[in-house]
């Protein structure tokens, strides 16, 4: 699956700028063998650049929503600052897949 998400990775980086994201990775069962092309979502850790105009709300709900219509299925996006289980952090830093760095 990684090999389609990279295929509009000039997209991805128009929507990360759109949006104000500085950093998107891609981690989970589409960095490995385990996607499920029929019933998998894509899962994606953002970092927004706080500097960036808009609301905060704004700008996860509007990239969220892109990255569906992007990629023609379920997304699941998890903003790194709102993450405060260590425990998770642990379990997806063996799949993180860096997209875009700005």
């Amino acid at each position: 699956m990684y090999g389609l998400v990279q295929a509009k990775q000039d997209e991805l980086a128009a929507l990360c700028r759109r949006f104000g994201a500085r950093r998107l990775e891609l981690f989970g069962s589409a960095t490995g063998e385990r996607f499920d092309p029929e019933a998998s979502d894509l899962d994606f850790l953002v970092e927004f650049d706080p500097s960036e105009p808009g609301s905060p709300a704004d700008r996860y709900f509007g990239l969220l929503e892109a990255l569906q219509a992007l990629y023609g299925r379920p997304v699941d996006l998890v903003d790194l600052a709102a993450i405060r289980n260590p425990y998770f952090l642990e379990a997806i830093e063996a799949s993180r897949t860096v997209l875009h760095a700005a």
